[in-house]
């Protein structure tokens, strides 16, 4: 298949399926001090209705890539989005905190097939010197979710009621069921590869007892012996994976892949920089309805102009990745990404509006760049007949540092409340979470200084001097 109007049909759907998917994920964040009142809970518990979303993501997405070569892409991403929107109901519908949790997670397997399986069929379609613009191309629909989340789930919220921004996937997902069913293509592998069944358990019960014992350890609602234990276990259960994909063909992840230099080092220092990103969408409603005494409504409007500069971004990637090349284009631009984040610190209610917006702009705007050049240059040295499982395996810690980002910056606000003796979070407690995160991604600029100065040129069209 080439780059033609059929290759923007299919970009154009998975685009939608990434669009629920992304307009879910910032309405939510927008509705947590509502739903935390609906609820009966603090405020700070309600991460756990983002971190075990986040978590199912972590735990399926490894199996997604051997799911659509042995079933068929189509198959796999039309049950994708009926789970999710199934997950989405059950949400809608939910009475208490556990109750949500569990449909969070149901909606997370459908989430975990989704956009791998979207990204998986777009690489097997376009060739490595258009994948710049395929995957800009593939983002720009997407994005909108983010845009046009933040307002909406303030509208919602304040307006009608928090449960509405479930319900609203429906009929999304009742439609993209039936563009997948006629335009997206049976993808799958010659041959299917048998399914490592020991490693997907081991796996899954590595990455979720280390991200639910993160979860409990940084809402402090359990002993910490208990929080220690879970982690304990999820490491003691990581190393027997690692023991068991040295010994198997194919393990559910491949941990071969990190051989690869680009793979490597896009993988590590990407990490570190979602644990930041993860981080804002949480911290930023929170800190304007808490901190600034904001309504929901008024705090969409104003973290939409952070997703507002990503969307900007995307018609620039290409060109930027041309001129300046992967490797300069990642340090610097991840520089100038965690100074926008690191004022967010310093953000005050005194501020003018026009400030607050500018900063958030243009941190959104450097962030987009930043994931969209590291989720290229990752595929840069992969051969073509590995991209199902390379694309599983970043997926799954791509989900896994976004989930570890709200652990983080819970665990940052949670320890400062207590340090200072406060009953509830209050701005300068927002502004220590937002140093915290910040530092985290300072490493990897480093990591990027990494990288060969001719990486990815091929897909940047960039020729160093």
């Amino acid at each position: 298949m080439t780059h033609a109007p059929g290759f923007r049909t299919i970009a154009l759907i998975i685009a939608s399926a990434m669009f629920m998917e992304q307009l879910d994920g910032t309405i939510l964040a927008t509705a947590l001090p509502a739903m935390a009142r609906s609820f009966d809970v603090s405020p700070l518990h309600m991460s756990v209705a983002l971190t075990s979303y986040m978590l199912s993501l972590a735990v399926f997405i490894p199996a997604s890539g051997h799911i659509a070569d042995r079933y068929g892409s189509r198959n796999v991403f039309r049950a994708a989005i009926a789970l999710f929107t199934l997950g989405s109901i059950l949400c809608g519908a939910a009475e208490n905190l556990p109750l949500l949790v569990l449909s969070r997670l149901l909606q997370g397997i459908g989430g975990a097939m989704m956009v791998p399986v979207g990204r998986l069929v777009i690489l097997r379609s376009v060739p490595k010197s258009e994948l710049v613009s395929a995957m800009s191309w593939l983002l720009v629909p997407a994005l909108i979710g983010p845009v046009v989340g933040p307002p909406l789930g303030g509208f919602i919220v304040t307006w009608v009621s928090w449960r509405w921004i479930f319900y609203i996937n429906v009929p999304i997902g009742l439609v993209g069921i039936w563009l997948a069913t006629r335009y997206i293509p049976d993808v799958r592998a010659a041959s299917a590869t048998r399914f490592d069944r020991v490693g997907f358990v081991l796996s899954g019960v590595s990455l979720s007892c280390i991200v639910f014992g993160l979860e409990m350890a940084s809402r402090g609602v359990t002993s910490a012996m208990g929080s220690y234990g879970l982690i304990a276990t999820g490491l003691v259960t990581g190393a027997f994976y690692v023991w068991h994909s040295r010994r198997v063909a194919n393990p559910i992840i491949d941990l071969s892949l990190m051989r690869f230099t680009t793979f490597r080092l896009s993988v590590v220092a990407g990490s570190l920089t979602r644990i930041t990103a993860g981080s804002v969408p949480f911290l930023l409603p929170l800190m304007m309805q808490l901190g600034f005494g904001m309504s929901a409504a008024h705090s969409g409007v104003v973290t939409f102009v952070s997703a507002l500069g990503a969307m900007l971004m995307k018609a620039t990637a290409a060109p930027v990745l041309r001129l300046f090349g992967f490797r300069a284009t990642l340090i610097w631009n991840g520089v100038f990404s965690m100074i926008c984040i690191a004022l967010c610190a310093a953000f005050r209610p005194d501020w003018p509006l026009w400030t607050i917006y500018t900063i958030l702009l243009l941190g959104g705007f450097f962030q987009s760049l930043q994931f969209s050049a590291y989720n290229t240059v990752a595929y840069a040295d992969v051969p073509g007949e590995r991209f199902s499982a390379a694309t599983s395996f970043y997926s799954t810690f791509q989900q896994l540092m976004l989930s570890l980002g709200i652990c983080v910056a819970a665990a940052a606000l949670h320890l400062s409340v207590v340090w200072h003796g406060r009953d509830h979070a209050q701005l300068p407690d927002f502004s220590v979470a937002f140093v915290v995160v910040t530092l985290i991604s300072v490493i990897a600029a480093p990591v990027c200084a990494l990288l060969p100065r001719n990486a990815g040129a091929e897909m940047s069209g960039h020729r160093s001097r």
